[in-house]
């Protein structure tokens, strides 16, 4: 959620702290702040509002250093103001901190050191632990400038219950950064006499593409020549260099007016990531070597669990109906944050995926951890490489969509299905799906790039049909089988970018309460494809039309006899019913934007929302 950068090199580290935060912006926010270490100590500058506010008043306040660490914060303690933005100063001024994450005892902590006679300038979790690193700093007597500044982030750690992600400078110690994570990402960037501190590699892949993925409980310190990380028991830490997969051209927009729109279009190819080299046309099947399973051992999995937060967890319930269709495996779906204190019942027959586009949600990753806690065998379906759930779990799936900045997923949705669409081929084929079925199957999701291109050239009248309804006061969206979770996901959408309050349901629940709804200011959206529902998904449309509710209709080409009905009809490709989740959340997602920019929304970046979200 919040964005870390920290640089310490010979450059002067304003501008490449600027630019780092700038590309975090995707993360979400409401302040912005740094602090350069430089001649006559610590300079501090912090704003409320967007990082254009705290680059004009870097301008004007003009600090050197060339060593700095900044922060995009997301309010959780205290509203946004500039003395409620990161950095924070401890009790003597001398130290600053940023942090991502919760301390969910501060309160008591701030008591204590308040009853010592500190004075607190914000309402932030954060200050707490930036005046307690400090006073373990002044108490120490160890010689060592570097090891006490370590020593003194251990044992403030060692107090505080919650979530972190921090990085720490002190104006005795001009060329050290220390960092330190737990639940909250955190990076090193490697360079030529520089280094560099990030919550996301995004922030430095403009600088360098050689990054160390810290583990929760790793304390870093860097410095321009060296960095060190050990474990917070003082013993060495494992460290593995990795290679970003991206460059700094992958998360910039292009022509496009804004991020969301570029990873729409983007979805022929980021599909075609997803299969690449996991499709087998000599055995009829897919190949996910990176679930580390045998056929065997698959074949004696007699229940999936799938967990995930927000769009990945309708994503996940797509992934229900295709693996019980295709390979007739029980499966449930898990909200994330639910599960992790649920007492689910499990065996060893029990296999369980948790999605997350990050891979470092909090609440998927703690579902995770509880299912390898209970013995399940926990698999990850992941876009970040090197993230934690791709390294803690017990292997799993990159979806390979690249880097996706605007807040509302797109692409990684789609690419999620078609990974859960291969699970499913998988399993189908190894349960009772025939080589016949197996390369039928290849052939149409083969063919889905080309056909999500003919749904993206009908961009302009699905932007005239957001135009004619961007002012209403709610929009309802309904689907059937496989296509509810694209209603719901099509509502989120909605409510996430245009701030128009939007649900989904089954399209036959509409008359067990929904119905009450419609009005002429709430237009209905049906996901109707001309699939074995389809006659009933057109006798609920009528009920909407008979109580005067304003109706759009996205079905399969060839399906012409809703336009009797409404004048917004938007056409999909013929394709199996498997797959129309995949093409059918396509004209939602086109609908959500222009139906946001009609209403002057800021689509990439909508209020109160975070990309990463790294707190429960």
């Amino acid at each position: 959620m919040c964005g870390i950068v920290g640089y310490i090199g010979t450059r002067q580290a304003s501008s490449i702290l600027l630019d780092g935060l700038r590309r975090l912006e995707y993360r979400g926010y409401d302040s912005a702040g740094m602090a350069l270490c430089g001649t006559g100590g610590l300079h501090t500058v912090k704003k409320a509002g967007r990082i254009d506010n705290l680059r004009l008043a870097v301008e004007e306040a003009k600090p050197e250093g060339t060593v700095g660490i900044s922060h995009t914060r997301w309010a959780t303690h205290g509203p946004a103001t500039d003395e409620n933005a990161h950095p924070h100063p401890d009790q003597g001024g001398k130290l600053v901190l940023v942090h991502n994450g919760v301390i969910e005892n501060y309160q008591a902590l701030r008591d204590q050191l308040a009853a010592k006679g500190h004075v607190f300038h914000s309402q932030t979790d954060t200050e707490v632990l930036s005046h307690l690193v400090g006073t373990y700093f002044d108490e120490s007597t160890e010689k060592d400038g570097t090891l006490r500044l370590v020593n003194a982030v251990k044992a403030a750690l060692a107090r505080v219950k919650g979530t972190y992600g921090i990085a720490v400078m002190h104006a005795d110690l001009p060329g050290v950064i220390v960092g330190a994570r737990l639940g909250s990402p955190l990076i090193i960037g490697l360079g030529k006499n520089e280094h560099f501190l990030a919550s996301d590699v995004a922030a430095v892949v403009n600088h360098t593409r050689d990054v160390v993925y810290l583990n929760d409980y790793d304390i870093v310190t860097i410095t321009k020549d060296s960095y060190d990380v050990q474990s917070h028991q003082g013993t060495p830490a494992e460290v593995k260099v990795s290679r970003v997969e991206f460059s700094a051209d992958d998360a910039e927009k292009g022509d496009f007016p804004h991020f969301m729109l570029k990873e729409i279009y983007e979805q022929p190819q980021s599909l075609r990531n997803a299969m690449r080299g996991r499709l087998s046309r000599d055995e009829c099947t897919a190949v996910l070597g990176g679930l580390n399973m045998t056929p065997r051992e698959l074949a004696q999995i007699d229940r999936i669990i799938l967990a995930g937060c927000g769009t990945a967890y309708h994503a996940a319930m797509v992934g229900e109906y295709l693996i019980e269709t295709l390979a007739r495996v029980p499966t449930e779906v898990e909200i994330a944050s639910e599960f992790r204190y649920r007492n689910v019942p499990a065996n060893k027959n029990t296999l369980q995926f948790v999605m997350s586009q990050s891979g470092e949600t909090i609440d998927t990753l703690a579902a995770m951890r509880e299912g390898q806690r209970k013995g399940i065998r926990c698999l990850g379906i992941v876009n970040t490489v090197g993230s934690t759930i791709a390294r803690e779990s017990d292997g799993g799936v990159y979806i390979h969509a690249g880097p996706e900045i605007g807040v509302a997923a797109t692409k990684t949705f789609t690419s999620q299905v078609t990974i859960l669409t291969l699970l499913s081929l998988l399993l189908g084929r190894i349960h009772h799906l025939s080589s016949v079925d197996g390369l039928e199957m290849i052939d149409q999701l083969e063919a889905l790039p080309d056909k999500i291109v003919s749904i993206l050239k009908q961009a302009d009248k699905i932007k005239a049909i957001a135009e004619k309804h961007c002012h209403a006061e709610g929009m309802l969206f309904m689907g059937r089988q496989a296509n509810y979770p694209v209603a719901l996901e099509g509502a989120l959408k909605m409510k996430e970018i245009s701030y128009i309050y939007a649900s989904g349901h089954p399209s036959a629940e509409l008359k067990h309460g929904v119905i009450a709804l419609v009005k002429p200011d709430m237009p209905s959206v049906f996901i109707a494809p001309g699939d074995a529902v389809f006659d009933k998904n057109v006798s609920n449309i009528e009920e909407v039309l008979a109580r005067k509710g304003p109706v759009i209709a996205v079905t399969t080409e060839g399906r012409t006899e809703l336009e009797r009905l409404t004048q917004d009809v938007i056409y999909v490709p013929d394709c199996p019913s498997y797959l129309t989740p995949i093409l059918n959340v396509i004209p939602l997602q086109l609908l959500s934007y222009y139906t946001a920019v009609a209403r002057g929304c800021d689509v990439d970046k909508p209020r109160n929302l975070a990309k990463s979200v790294t707190v429960e």
